[in-house]
Order: structure tokens, then sequence, then C-alpha cells
């Protein structure tokens, strides 16, 4: 049975304070991750905590992407979730270990759906 979407669950560690705190780099970067993977972004929003930390998610056709970072830690939480055959959610997950400069990713991916019945065309 085909599963209805993929799910990439990542961890990024290593990553430097002054990118994972910046609200503007990473919500440009998450938008970036969306729309290199191909996907079609629909809305975004993004929230800077104080003393640090950015949470945010970008809705796409295909499904979302969403962060939260811990820039005392050098640590990132970073969900790709993708729906249907176009987005390949690796491609968003790499793009943005490539731009937060992990030093070190744990990453891997689970698919979603698969218990449901998709019917299929009559015979």
């Amino acid at each position: 049975m085909r599963a209805l979407g993929r799910h990439v669950l990542a961890e990024f560690y290593g990553c430097p304070f002054e990118v994972l705190n910046d609200l503007k780099k990473v919500e440009s970067m998450m938008i970036k991750a969306a729309l290199e993977a191909g996907a079609e972004v629909r809305e975004f929003v993004f929230h800077k905590f104080s003393p640090q930390g950015v949470s945010g998610v970008v809705v796409i056709s295909e499904s979302h992407l969403a962060i939260h970072t811990w820039p005392e830690l050098g640590y990132a939480a970073v969900d790709v979730f993708t729906c249907g055959e176009k987005v390949n959610p690796w491609d968003a997950c790499n793009y943005l270990a490539d731009c937060f400069q992990t030093s070190n990713m744990d990453a891997k991916e689970i698919e979603r759906g698969t218990d449901v019945l998709v019917p299929q065309a009559a015979c």
C-alpha cells in the first residue's frame, strides 16, 4: 500500500548561534528550502523568542516545513512533511542542513497514512 506522505524528522547539531537566532535568516532559508524542493509556498509564520530562539512554519500545498531552534545549544529541530510525488522532502532537508552549517545531522523518514485505504480504479 502506498503512503499518503513522507515526513522527514531532522535534528541539526553544531549550528552557529548567530544563524539559529536570526529570525529573518531562518525564515528566508525555510522558504527557500521549500522552493528548492519544488513545493508551492502558501503561507508562513515565524516567531523570535526572548532571550533567544526561533520557531516557524512554512505551509506548502504539499503540507509543511517547521522548525524550532535552540541557539544556545547550536541545535535545531526540523520537520519536512510532503504529500504527493512532486516534492522530495530530502531536498529541502539537505538544503537546510547546508544553510544552517550543521556539523551533524540525524534524520529519519516516516511514511504517513500507510493504513488509509486508497480507492483503486475499477477493473
